[in-house]
């Protein structure tokens, strides 16, 4: 690990050196030599050096307006860097090596070696199943520019990284990463303008085409490749357990901005950038495909005995019928009314019925090397893709529907849908849904906010099959929230099989949802609907808001196993989408021991997650990365659905229970009862500050005169990120755990931490978020920015976090944090001496900016860039 790390450092080193020369060159040596200092003095702060931590303090004091904003961008820059040295080290052949996933070789061998047979391992192979989730929401803060200079910078990483460079390719390398440094500092970092859905949708495009087109199918090969060896098995070519969704221009919870117009925008964008990709894809098999030998049945495919190159022929079929559907999407997207093409792409099996017939011919024919290169590749592009590229889901928040049908009941003369009772709302719904009558009058013009909710059910219905994948509602909380959708589907003339997933997110809905499927799948219309199959979407986000992450944790998980239960009762295939965030607030972690730490049999409906913001950009911004989550992701499910979790002991659950109302009842009483808490996080943190910057199309708010309670989940865990004390990650936890310890079960405590992945996950993340917090810095924000009348409540906090992290160690029983996580104890610590003085800086940022009544522009911007440096250096931002 020592001789990998020092790679690592080696590259860190290098790409900090060329940054220092480009400021020295771009702004001065004055300007290199101050960040230098303050470079020096953050170091020896973090050794522990008080009269270097004052000097630190003093000189970022005193930098004049003019240095604000250079010694800003330079520690900002240093991060993004550093970020992407230790990406490149993930997939590197003298880091991590993570690009070959031997973890799924491991796992086959220590299955077998537990008496599973090639039989049982096949079976699970059939079925597994990931949908990633990619959504929209405003926590990616790099600009999509200086995103891809940082990818093109990983590429020159791993053309340095071979001992064989003659000196000349050495110093083309150089050249290119000193071009790509200064771009970057003399690149704006900070969005002018809020980017609207449609751009948002643009950059999921991009992570499509720069990474997971060529990731995907790579994947799949390499996996196939483990299976052969094995358990000598090949992945059919039909099966790819992969899809891809997303949220951009579909997520219109509490989003005004996403309209009906911007879905149907979106999807023919979406459809437009499908026939782009494949288009390209074509040319290389028109390219490639020459050869003449073929099956009778391909050449009666390809036009008859007179077409010499068949393959030829069928590829240069696929690519007129591609340039006409380009064509015609293009004119379509500019607003003009056209005439499909009669040879329009419609369907996935227009491409993959004539390239299917390709590839078994020249398997017939003998040309399986061929077979199996390109032309593999697009096949298994078009079934995780498709001619969709990304299918899209729509989410709305339920009350809109309740309202939508409520304004069309009092039309009609038969009272306020919205009163009634649960009872009366689902016999009108079900008396409708059985109904043969049109629901909507002709003459009748509803509100603008129903209308818009008419207007997407019509985007629905219009759209082309397997281009929309599931409408989720938020906030769900009864059966009839389920049947108002079905019912508004069935008026627009949508197909009744679309999912529907209720989104359970408070902690009171968490608790009821059991009940919620339970009421509908004993309700005969729906049952024989949804024929055996349900999607239930988990919120993590604003759950843990709600109740804080150990009462939320346990809460999502008593829901997915009473969930679990009551559809294995009743016989229907459970689908359980989780709506984790990157950060650990959010309900984020590793991947492979968050999955493993789920219930017993909830990965066995296959894996649904949202993959949010920048954490999009750390798992799949490159192939070689996308290559290395999706082995992690497919070997977890395998292990979690054959090695399930064990089943909780009755007295672990009840000490959770404990845990849980002991750390909501804190949580609670801080966030909603004490008066001094909602001044002392306006004032401590950049809250305020942070809705200036333009990160995402959505409002932070979802009203915008409320309290800490309408504000969103991610604004909420950002602002406690910036200011280094991480509340909403670990407030209430580590007191609930030492309640629990004084109660005298602290053995009971450390069987849990050793036994049952559940709650080691929980200690985890805890010992994770106490390593990124800061006592000295979130001090250090209170002094220059909080009012001294709430200064006790500060010391209060960080009190108890000082107590909190002593009682994760005694229950972990260890030493330090994260000692069993030192790569990622060496990472963050790489990081700090570069992310101190962002905090240092944005503070008193914040405090000049506060004082201001005109606000100068050089303080806001450097107090932007300041932000977007510390999310950087905690690798998420929410």
């Amino acid at each position: 690990m020592n001789q990998q790390y020092s790679a690592m450092r080696s590259n860190v080193s290098m790409l900090g050196k060329i940054l220092g020369n480009t400021i020295k060159e771009a702004q001065g040596q004055d300007i290199l030599d101050k960040v230098e200092t303050i470079r020096q003095l953050s170091k020896s702060s973090r050794a522990g050096n008080e009269e270097d931590r004052q000097q630190l303090l003093s000189t970022l004091q005193n930098l004049s307006n003019d240095e604000l904003l250079p010694v800003a961008r330079a520690f900002n820059q240093f991060l993004n860097l550093a970020n992407a040295a230790e990406q490149y080290h993930s997939i590197s052949p003298h880091g991590e090596a993570a690009s070959n996933p031997v973890a799924l070789a491991a796992l086959f061998e220590r299955l077998k070696s537990k008496n599973f047979n090639n039989e049982d391992l096949i079976k699970a192979v059939n079925e597994l199943s990931i949908e990633l989730v990619l959504t929209a929401h405003p926590t990616e803060i790099a600009r999509r520019t200086l995103i891809h200079k940082l990818v093109e910078v990983n590429t020159c990483l791993a053309q340095l990284d071979h001992d064989d460079l003659a000196d000349y390719e050495h110093n083309n390398i150089m050249r290119r990463l000193r071009q790509l440094i200064a771009q970057s500092w003399h690149t704006d970092e900070i969005r002018k303008i809020r980017p609207t859905p449609i751009d948002e949708a643009k950059w999921g495009f991009a992570v499509v085409e720069n990474s997971l087109w060529e990731g995907v199918p790579a994947f799949l090969r390499e996996f196939n490749e483990q299976l052969e060896e094995s358990i000598g098995y090949s992945l059919p070519v039909e099966s790819v357990p992969i899809r891809f969704t997303s949220w951009m221009g579909g997520d219109r919870d509490g989003n005004p901005n996403v309209t009906a117009e911007v879905t149907r925008h979106v999807l023919l964008l979406s459809r437009w950038k499908a026939a782009d990709l494949f288009l390209k894809d074509i040319q290389v098999l028109v390219s490639e495909l020459s050869m003449s030998e073929c099956t009778p049945e391909l050449r009666r495919i390809a036009g008859g005995d007179e077409v010499s190159e068949p393959y030829r022929e069928i590829a240069k079929q696929l690519r007129t019928q591609l340039n006409n559907t380009l064509a015609y999407l293009e004119k379509r997207l500019k607003g003009e009314q056209v005439i499909p093409p009669t040879d329009l792409l419609l369907h996935n099996n227009q491409l993959w019925q004539p390239l299917y017939a390709c590839y078994q011919s020249l398997k017939s024919c003998g040309m399986e090397i061929i077979a199996d290169g390109q032309l593999l590749d697009t096949l298994r592009r078009i079934r995780c893709f498709g001619l969709s590229l990304v299918r899209i889901d729509i989410r709305q928040e339920s009350t809109r529907h309740t309202d939508a049908i409520a304004e069309l009941t009092q039309y009609l003369e038969l009272g306020d849908y919205a009163g009634w009772s649960e009872t009366e709302k689902q016999a009108f719904l079900l008396r409708e849904l059985n109904s043969k009558r049109p629901l909507i009058p002709r003459k009748w013009q509803p509100s603008a906010e129903t209308q818009e909710v008419l207007e997407t059910c019509k985007v629905i219905a219009e759209s082309p099959p397997d281009a929309i994948a599931a409408y989720v509602i938020s906030m769900a909380k009864v059966p009839s929230d389920v049947l108002a959708v079905k019912l508004l589907l069935k008026a627009a003339d949508c197909p009744l099989s679309l999912p529907v997933a209720p989104l359970f997110e408070t902690l009171d809905d968490l608790n009821n949802a059991e009940s919620v499927i339970r009421q509908l799948l004993h309700i005969e219309w729906y049952r024989e609907l949804i024929q055996g199959k349900q999607m239930v979407m988990i919120g993590y986000s604003d759950s843990a808001k709600d109740a804080g992450v150990m009462a939320a944790s346990w809460a999502q998980y008593r829901a997915q196993d009473a969930l679990i239960r009551v559809c294995e009762k009743e016989n229907v295939k459970l689908t359980l989408f989780h709506g984790r965030g990157g950060s650990i607030g959010r309900g984020g972690a590793p991947a492979h021991s968050a999955l493993l730490s789920q219930p017993p049999g909830s990965l066995k409906g296959g894996l649904r997650v949202t993959e949010q913001g920048e954490m999009i950009r750390f798992k799949f911004g490159l192939p070689q990365v996308t290559i290395s989550s999706l082995a992690l992701y497919a070997s977890a499910i395998l292990e979690a659905n054959l090695l399930p979790p064990p089943e909780p002991k009755a007295e672990w659950k009840q000490v959770m229970d404990t845990l849980s109302d002991v750390s909501c009842d804190m949580y609670r009483d801080y966030v909603r009862e004490q008066p001094e808490f909602v001044p002392y996080f306006r004032s401590a943190t950049p809250e305020q500050e942070l809705a200036k910057l333009p990160l995402g199309s959505r409002p932070a708010k979802r009203r915008p005169t409320g309290g800490v309670e309408s504000l969103r989940a991610i604004p909420w865990i950002f602002a406690w990120t910036q200011n280094r004390l991480m509340l909403p990650a670990w407030l209430g936890a580590g007191a609930a755990l030492q309640h629990v310890i004084d109660a005298g079960q602290q053995d009971t405590l450390s069987e849990m931490s050793s036994d049952w992945p559940f709650f080691t996950t929980r200690i985890a993340m805890l010992e994770m978020v106490f390593a990124k917090a800061d006592l000295w810095l979130a001090e250090y924000y209170d002094q220059r920015l909080v009012d001294k009348k709430l200064w006790p409540l500060g010391s209060k906090l960080r009190t108890q976090l000082l107590a909190d992290i002593e009682t994760v160690l005694t229950v972990s029983r260890d030493g330090q944090l994260m000692a069993d996580l030192p790569w990622i104890a060496e990472s963050i610590a790489l990081r700090n001496v570069y992310t101190d003085p962002l905090n240092v800086l944005q503070a008193e940022l914040l405090q000049r900016s506060r004082q201001q009544e005109q606000p100068d522009p050089r303080v806001e911007l450097a107090l932007m860039v300041t932000i977007a440096g510390v999310a950087a250096g905690m690798r998420n931002t929410g």
